[in-house]
């Protein structure tokens, strides 16, 4: 998937402008950023595994850019024109996060515009009943609390470092969360880009595998305890969800 990822990158406008850092997080795991020679990859090869978060904050510390791209492996970008429309101009003051339209290979969408992660979220979810939006009628989320899924986040480099961050306590499930609601809580603004669509085969390894299902778990229960989620609550923030978007993919 990260070679396939990273041929996509390759045939990208304005990638000669960007670094790619790569993770390796596993024992064993190659790559020879000469077989990407379009590419200013830098490699990081880790000891031993680290989460989502600590890997994220690793990558950023090779960051001299105004936007930071969180940016998962098995992410396809099929038009070239993509990135150039992600990370145009330079961030203002107030802005946080960037994110394009997820769809899937059968033409479908995900949904990766959330409202708040709470348990009658996930009870409602389970039953099939995922919060409506349509990412064709409106580009900016506005002041309404709205988080995206960590699969493709543009972040401007100076919100993540004025918020801290990933939250390494969280290794791996719920960062994104975390993430989106103290850029949120921060002042920050979270855009969904409405003319840019990345494809995304979601993996959902917590529904196969016990050990994922634990840190799912884990996490939900960290989130559910903190402060940024308390203070969200609180805060009365905005929990309605934008119009029903047809089912036609865009």
């Amino acid at each position: 998937m990260l070679r396939e990822l990273l041929k996509d990158l390759s045939g990208q406008q304005k990638i000669s402008e960007c670094r790619v850092v790569v993770t390796l997080n596993l024992a064993g795991e190659q790559l020879d950023p000469a077989d990407f020679p379009l590419l200013a990859i830098t490699l990081i090869h880790n000891a031993s595994p680290k989460g989502f978060g600590a890997n994220h904050n690793a990558a950023f510390k090779h960051c001299d850019s105004p936007w930071f791209i969180v940016l998962n492996p098995d992410i396809r970008m099929p038009e070239p024109t993509i990135l150039r429309h992600l990370i145009a101009g330079t961030p203002t003051a107030s802005e946080g996060i960037r994110a394009p339209l997820v769809g899937n290979s059968q033409k479908g969408m995900e949904d990766s515009v959330r409202v708040n992660l709470s348990p009658l979220s996930l009870a409602l979810r389970a039953l099939g009943k995922r919060e409506p939006y349509s990412p064709d009628g409106q580009s900016k989320l506005g002041r309404n609390f709205y988080w995206v899924a960590g699969m493709f986040m543009v972040v401007n480099s100076q919100a993540y470092k004025n918020i801290g961050g990933f939250d390494e306590r969280l290794f791996l499930y719920c960062e994104d969360y975390d993430f989106c609601v103290r850029s949120y809580l921060a002042g920050y603004s979270t855009d969904l880009i409405k003319n840019v669509r990345v494809i995304h085969d979601a993996q959902r390894d917590s529904h196969r595998s016990m050990k994922h299902l634990r840190w799912h778990i884990s996490s939900l229960l960290r989130v559910w305890t903190s402060a940024p989620f308390w203070k969200l609550v609180f805060a009365g923030s905005n929990y309605e969800v934008i119009e029903q978007r047809s089912n036609d993919a865009s």
